[in-house]
């Protein structure tokens, strides 16, 4: 029937993860073609019919993330031209979920901005991980599922087999979900009072909320690119008596001397999701990469049964 096959295409900054989602699908990934020209204009081509048929992008927009963000909506465009019944864009890591807000004078709020041509371009649907900001789902008119890395990370800092640990927020914005991985490992919670002071990319740590004296610590955060506050985290935590350091992040970006200053760090092990590909940098042999395609695999066979995907938020 017209309509009911499952159609997964993956952009030029997703090709493993998409990949990885078709197979748990039992699918084989859609034909399509992305040319860089010699000045940077992007030309993107469906290689196969999608008319009527509902059609699922999947594309992290990063490195480099204007590039990538700007293919994303090309194809969008593409799927609809070549009158698609629904686009529903699969967005692993929203780069742009940092900006969400005016706190400063004469500045953009570019979430928003990236919604708007989102919706624009012509998707129906966005499915996503671990936003920045919740509210960003607010940003769109259209349907959009944020879902969590939580129990892929949980299972992972479990199968280590340390007891007496302490899950750690590195700020107070995060320990809402911190609280979330402190609850289903069955530990305390601690967090760090966080201040950042420009765009540098790095923080300082003014105090620490909680016990973590003999226990084995795991930072909880959604992202890091310079891995300076996990740092910053992992010292305080070494200083007020931890037995040890873990880290678990959503999105590993890693860019510059990331994974130096990881080497150098008290941090034994970071896990981290495939959500992001194509770092420009070798991953340390501290960090562990686990996959959340089987999340995003399911979440796309649920939208396409016509089935509720709450079961994936519990």
């Amino acid at each position: 029937m017209v309509g009911d096959e499952l159609l997964v295409f993956g952009g030029s900054g997703s090709p493993t993860l998409t990949g990885a989602i078709c197979r748990e699908l039992g699918v084989t990934p859609g034909r399509c073609d992305v040319i860089q020209f010699s000045d940077g204009n992007l030309f993107v081509k469906v290689g196969q019919n999608v008319r009527g048929q509902h059609v699922y992008l999947v594309q992290t927009p990063l490195f480099p993330v204007n590039d990538r963000f700007m293919e994303l909506l090309f194809w969008i465009d593409a799927f609809k031209r070549a009158s698609a019944a629904s686009v529903t864009v699969v967005i692993p890591y929203f780069s742009y979920a940092k900006g969400d807000k005016k706190d400063e004078p004469r500045v953009s709020i570019r979430a928003r901005v990236c919604a708007q041509a989102i919706e624009v371009a012509g998707a129906d649907r966005v499915v996503t991980m671990d936003l920045h900001a919740p509210q960003i789902q607010g940003f769109f008119t259209i349907p959009v599922d944020d879902l969590y890395a939580l129990p892929v990370l949980a299972a992972a800092i479990a199968a280590d087999r340390h007891e007496n640990l302490v899950v750690v927020s590195p700020d107070v914005g995060f320990a809402k979900k911190a609280r979330k991985f402190a609850k289903l490992l069955g530990a305390p919670l601690a967090i760090a009072d966080k201040e950042r002071v420009d765009h540098s990319e790095t923080s300082r740590i003014i105090d620490l909320i909680g016990d973590v004296r003999d226990r084995h610590a795991v930072i909880v955060d959604d992202f890091t690119i310079s891995a300076g506050t996990l740092l910053e985290v992992a010292g305080c935590l070494v200083e007020r008596g931890a037995r040890s350091v873990r880290a678990a992040i959503t999105h590993g970006v890693f860019t510059g001397k990331s994974m130096q200053r990881l080497d150098d760090s008290p941090i034994e092990r970071l896990f981290v999701t495939d959500t992001v590909e194509g770092q420009p940098v070798e991953l340390s042999p501290k960090v562990e990469v686990v996959s959340v395609a089987p999340l995003f695999a399911e979440a796309i066979r649920r939208i396409h049964d016509r089935e509720s995907i709450s079961v994936l938020f519990n």
